[in-house]
């Protein structure tokens, strides 16, 4: 855009054309860089764009040509000189402004305050500001100009001679160098009560004065060129504040500018249609007077607009076209928001190309909100049928853009891009192609509700409104057509089955719940279809309408989303309550008599009558009595019947022994018609499964149909046992006398003893639940156990079964009993109970952990992209796995198994991390939690089995160097990590385990008079992953305790061992984490602190300054230390990765009192004995490692005289104290996290209502929510 020149003759201009025109030199070539910064300043930034020093055309105003020629007409009365902002001032410059300032200080202005406020009226305040104003222009103007500085947050103020003397760039200059503020808030960003509501109260004002001068002051060209001279100059500035707040009072006076303006062109329209009409009288009707009004008044109102566009022009161009590419993402919010606001209002002069471009180009921009405000902005644009026109060529540039932001990783702006596409499907046919649409269609099955919901209505406008649209007749609806309604069932079947996005009809019900709820909740359409003859449905089509219907009811009934979509509403309004109670009964009455028909039909398939039966759970039951439908619910319990004994599926019985537990409710009136129903089922069940069991209990032989019937009739009793009592039918003896002769014989098939093993289960359990209160007989208890104990026996037996589901269901029954019998009964006021606690014997114990180790951690195959049936079957596989391992893990949490089990489990953390990973953490977590002491070492003892292991596979011979050793060092790691960063907590936990595995490694010595190293010493290798835990006084500890019990073996001369080396290094005081490596180990990514050994002497007292740096000691490799995320500000100490420690915050955590350091380093608290069972004495270190280690740990030995001496004489092994570290801090707050909402052990699979009964009061339902 050229920029604005004046064409008046004389050399005083006002402030505006000083600004936009001869300030070429000084604002444009200013505002080129977007906001530049000084450096030092904490409340200034940099600007990411940099703008050229002239505008190109199309960058231009549509006002500029009506501008120029009236610009004579503006003469200012105050010229204002405007030159370019310094970015570094003159030194000394506010001292010589200081002297004249004091003496004329401008008088306190209560236009902040009252904004701040926001409790007045804002019209009578800018009322007061305005009859103050016509009193003296002068002062007005700078209580105006104090009021915006004040906004920015800046203390300083604009005095008289300032204003007089001094031009704007000089007053931001120096108002710049005063804004020395200690916080980097300022009253639009402030956070508190009092700044809630001061970014609208500040809009309100700027928005108010205009409102309010548009008759007088605003065309006066004096205070609002001035004040747009500011503002332009201050929107430049290079602190934040004031470019942020001077951008918002610049964009949103544009903005009520633009509606100034747009009144003046209505004014002018309805002046010159006047005209006209006046102007068409006839000669004698026509009054000359009112036609020279007109024209006098015509004139006046296009001077009137020049001016306002003029105001724009230089708004637009001194303000919008730098900021909109601010660093700042709020300032380029703001300014798209208000464009998109100018559009919509004055259409006829922003919405062209040239002001479009700029919502186009940021539609890229980084930041969420700014795109959320493009979007926002173009909804309103596209929104309105009249405004498409214009956007034909923007849409055409930008269509891509838009529609690539569905995909948008902030769901919000997702949302907004999926409505704004749908406003141009909806408004401008044809310009989305069909691979537009299909790109969004997807969106349907998105996690996030709102999202989904939106892609929902795009799908209905695009795919169902054409084909089902519902005319209005007189204002009112009119009825959907039944063929309407059979179209839209259809056309969903049709986009279900043929895109094959998803398998659930669910999730694609919820997405179009808030568009076309009211054709979905047209059950009676629905049902109709299902129920005709000749519907020409397919098999597929059928099934997918079923789960239309299921999906529907639920919705109506629930309200809530289906299981994985996130919504953010907590609840329903009463209004959407009172809409679901209506919708339940509308559903109930309807589908009550239709169940039992849909039934007949489809009762021979079990892929759609399963889900048929679950409709039940969604009805207001009291209906039956009520309407008075108990015929109907006789047909229902017929024909429930039917599918019970023709069907064998475990889907179909679940939701028929569900749908049964529903109307068993002794609250219902017609419950003695379904316990009769229910009792007839059972003895159905129960005398076949008798003839059936004599038949196999004495045949040697039975045929395949006699098998199947039997397993049959065992799967149908076992699915209502999970739900309803059956102990009157005494099942447990018949079910024990067939899993006895599994077991003893071998000659069952494994298809009946599943079945009859969740039978045996469940007796045990409904018997459980009858024991309430001290009434409970001794013989009764010791029954009850005995059974149990026997049904233990027979599943011990099972776990050696050859057939892989009898060993895993074995496996998980047995390890449920043990969890319900563990001593946790007896909790929470059940001591009656105790004779039932059964605790398992050491061989199955030893059973359970080496079924565990051949059926759960073991590698599983390759995984493709989940399409083939391989892939799903080795995630069902997976699962099993799963939860079998949490099984596990919750009897060893519980205290049934010990902990040491948990060694087992332990061993495989890193191996198995991607596919055990949480349930291992877990486990690990609350075992801490329950004892500290005893799971660091069972962490040092899975340490040890998976070392000897290795040996024993390996040898000792090159066993660093393997990379199975490599993943023990990672899982030492980890270890090392799930610590946290309780330092002072773990002193004596990480302590004891460093003992204990120096001890590990030198427990097996080589032959007298060997050079071998130990076999285990590779071992403190592993050890070194925890040496970072340690604190300094306890690292020269465990080095004098190395010594100590090296001092008896020998190794060759003047090659020292590397894993003694490592460690070492690892322990050395300059060393804050484990730096040596042995060969071929990755390096992890850290930087090393490279201190010289004069900076070491310096740096370390004299006790410890010569410690394991000697010139004799070879090289020593790089040792992988913990892996880290973040540096931190001192060197060498960085995060870790898992549990968020860091070595910084453990080195400042041991900052000690002087008592506390008194306690820590006294004797007392370290009893070192010598191991009586270590290495000999007759071995000798070689001369050149000797000499070593005792130069380096002279000084430390002599400073720790006492504790050594005590490691001499005691003969005791190396212990730490307990100094109640338990009692100093609570270990809860300090354990590593587990994953909130996350039940990592459930393992039991089996939802029953009966185990919840039983176990209720004796097990916390985090850690067995199904029990």
């Amino acid at each position: 855009m050229p920029t604005l020149r004046s064409s008046s003759p004389s050399n005083v201009s006002s402030p505006l054309q000083q600004t936009m025109g001869g300030g070429e030199r000084g604002l444009c070539a200013s505002s080129s860089l977007s906001a530049n910064v000084p450096c030092g300043d904490r409340h200034l930034d940099k600007t990411s764009e940099t703008d050229s020093d002239s505008l190109s055309a199309d960058e231009g105003s549509d006002f500029e040509d009506i501008l120029r020629p009236n610009m004579k007409k503006r003469a200012a009365k105050r010229p204002l000189k405007t030159t370019p902002v310094a970015k570094h001032p003159k030194k000394g410059s506010q001292m010589v402004r200081s002297r004249s300032q004091k003496k004329s200080e401008p008088p306190a202005s209560d236009l902040f305050d009252a904004v701040k406020a926001a409790k007045s009226d804002m019209q009578s305040l800018v009322d007061e500001w305005l009859e103050s104003y016509k009193q003296d222009r002068d002062a007005g103007f700078l209580e105006l100009i104090n009021f915006v500085i004040q906004s920015c947050g800046c203390k300083g103020t604009v005095t008289p001679e300032m204003f007089k003397k001094m031009s704007n760039s000089e007053i931001i200059r120096h108002l710049t160098e005063q804004f020395n503020e200690d916080s980097g808030d300022y009253p639009l960003t402030a956070s508190g009560p009092s700044w809630k509501k001061f970014q609208g109260s500040f809009c309100e004002f700027v928005r108010t004065l205009v409102y309010q001068c548009q008759y007088s002051l605003l065309y006066d060209g004096f205070p609002m060129d001035d004040l747009i001279s500011l503002l332009t100059g201050l929107s430049d500035s290079q602190v934040r504040a004031f470019r942020h707040t001077s951008t918002l009072a610049a964009m949103k006076l544009m903005t009520s500018l633009v509606r100034v303006a747009l009144q003046l062109s209505l004014h002018k329209d309805n002046n010159q249609r006047q005209y006209e009409a006046e102007r068409n009288k006839g000669p004698g009707q026509r009054a000359p007077e009112r036609l020279e009004s007109l024209l006098e008044k015509r004139k006046e109102l296009q001077e009137h607009q020049e001016e306002i566009e003029g105001m724009m022009n230089a708004l637009f161009r001194g303000v919008f076209v730098h900021r909109y590419r601010d660093v700042l993402p709020e300032i380029r919010a703001i300014c798209i928001e208000e464009i998109g606001s100018w559009m919509q209002s004055y259409s006829t002069s922003f919405l062209t190309d040239s002001y479009l471009k700029y919502i186009g180009w940021t539609l890229h921009d980084k930041h969420r909100e700014v795109r959320l405000k493009c979007l926002k902005a173009l909804k309103g644009l596209y929104g309105n049928r009249d405004l498409t026109a214009r956007l034909e060529l923007f849409t055409n540039r930008f269509k891509d853009r838009m529609v690539s932001m569905v995909m948008d990783r902030e769901y919000d702006v997702a949302v907004e891009a999926v409505s704004l596409l749908t406003l141009i499907l909806k408004n401008m046919e044809g310009v989305l192609t069909n691979a537009d649409c299909e790109s969004i269609y997807p969106v349907v099955y998105a996690s996030n509700r709102a999202l989904a919901s939106a892609a929902g209505e795009f799908l209905y406008w695009k795919l169902f409104y054409p084909e089902c649209e519902t005319r209005t007749v007189g204002g009112r609806e009119r009825r959907r057509s039944p063929h309407a309604q059979r179209t839209f069932f259809h056309l969903l079947l049709s986009f279900f089955v043929e895109s094959e996005l998803h398998d659930h009809a669910a999730y694609l019900v919820d997405s179009l719940w808030d568009c076309a709820g009211s054709q979905l909740k047209d059950w009676e359409s629905l049902t109709s279809l299902l129920l005709e003859k000749d519907q020409n449905l397919g098999d597929v089509q059928e099934s997918t309408l079923i789960e239309i219907l299921v999906s529907s009811v639920r919705q109506a009934s629930e309200g809530h989303p289906p299981v994985g979509r996130v919504t953010g509403r907590k609840g329903l309004t009463p209004k959407e309550r009172k809409i679901r109670a209506d919708d339940k009964v509308k559903l109930t009455e309807h589908l009550i008599p239709l169940l039992p028909q849909l039934l007949a039909k489809f009762s021979a398939d079990a892929e759609k009558v399963a889900p048929l039966l679950q409709l039940l759970n969604y009805f207001d039951l009291n209906i039956y009595c009520t309407r008075r439908l108990e015929k109907h619910l006789e047909l229902f319990l017929q024909q429930l019947q039917e599918v019970v004994v023709k069907h064998a599926d475990p889907a179909v019985l679940e939701a028929g022994a569900h749908a049964l537990y529903m109307l068993c409710n002794p609250e219902f009136m017609f419950f003695s018609r379904v316990d009769f129903a229910r009792s007839q089922l059972v003895d159905l069940l129960t005398d076949r499964f008798q003839q059936e069991l004599e038949e196999l209990l004495q045949s040697s032989f039975l045929d395949e149909d006699e098998v199947y019937s039997l397993a049959a009739t065992l799967k149908r009793l076992s699915a209502f046992y999970n739900a309803h009592d059956l102990t009157r039918w005494e099942l447990y003896e018949p079910c024990y006398r067939l899993l006895r002769k599994a077991v003893d014989t071998g000659e069952v098939p494994h298809q009946v003893i599943l079945p009859a093993l969740t039978l045996v289960y469940f007796s045990i359990l409904w018997t459980l639940t009858h024991f309430s209160g001290s009434g409970a007989s001794q013989k009764q208890l010791l029954s009850l156990k005995g059974k149990m104990m026997a049904f233990c026996e027979l599943c011990q037996s099972c776990l050696s079964d050859v057939d892989l589901e009898i060993q895993e269901q074995a496996f998980v029954l047995l390890s449920d009993l043990l969890l319900i019998f563990s001593p946790q009964m007896i909790v929470g006021g059940h001591d009656f109970l105790r004779p039932l606690v059964f605790l398992p014997e050491a061989s199955l114990q030893s059973e359970l952990a080496s079924f565990l180790m051949d059926h759960v951690f073991i590698q599983p195959g390759e995984l493709g992209r989940g399409r083939s049936q391989e892939d799903h079957l080795q995630i069902e596989q997976l699962h099993q796995r799963r939860r079998l391992l949490a099984g596990f893990c919750k009897l060893v949490l519980y205290g049934v198994l010990e902990m040491e089990a948990a060694s087992d489990v332990f061993k495989h953390y890193n191996k198995f991390y991607s596919d055990y990973g949480d349930i291992i953490k877990e486990t690990l977590t609350r075992a801490r939690q329950i004892d500290r002491s005893r799971c660091s070492r069972v962490l040092l003892l899975s340490l040890k089995q998976v070392y000897t292991e290795l040996l024993q596979e390996q040898g000792p011979q090159g066993l660093n160097e393997l990379p199975a050793f490599i993943e023990m060092r990672d899982l030492a790691r980890r270890f090392a990590l799930s610590f946290g960063p309780q330092q002072l907590q773990n002193r004596d936990l990480v302590v004891m385990l460093h003992k204990e595995g120096i001890k590990f490694s030198l427990s097996e010595l080589p032959p007298a008079g060997s050079s071998g190293q130990p076999p285990n010493l590779a071992f403190l290798e592993l050890l070194s992953e925890f040496s970072p835990r340690l604190f300094h006084q306890d690292k020269q500890l465990l080095l004098s305790y190395l010594e100590k019990c090296l001092q008896p073996v020998s190794q060759a001369p003047g090659y020292p061992w590397g894993p003694v080396t490592t460690y070492c290094h690892s322990l050395s005081p300059g060393e804050n984490t484990a730096e040596a490596s042995p060969q071929g180990y990755p390096h992890s990514k850290k930087r090393r602190i490279e201190v010289s050994s004069r900076q070491h002497r310096e740096g370390i007292s004299s006790s410890q300054e010569e410690s394991l740096q000697l010139n004799s000691i070879p090289p020593i490799p790089t040792l992988t230390s913990t892996a880290v995320k973040s540096r931190q500000p001192l060197g060498g100490l960085e995060e870790m990765e898992e549990e968020g420690g860091s070595e910084s915050e453990f080195i400042q955590g041991q900052s000690l009192s002087g008592t506390q350091r008194s306690r820590f380093l006294s004797p007392q608290y370290f009893q070192t004995p010598l191991n009586p069972s270590g290495p000999g004495l007759d071995n000798q270190l070689t001369r050149n490692y000797q000499g070593y280690l005792k130069s380096s740990l002279k000084p430390l030995l002599f400073a720790s005289a006492i504790r050594l001496s005590l490691m001499e004489e005691d003969e005791e092994e190396f212990e730490i104290q307990n100094e109640s570290s338990e009692e100093r801090q609570d270990p809860e707050k300090h354990s590593s996290p587990s994953e909130p909402g996350l039940d990592l052990l459930d393992s039991a699979e089996l939802n029953i209502e009966v185990e919840r009964k039983a176990t209720a009061h004796s097990l916390p339902s985090q850690l067995c929510p199904e029990l």
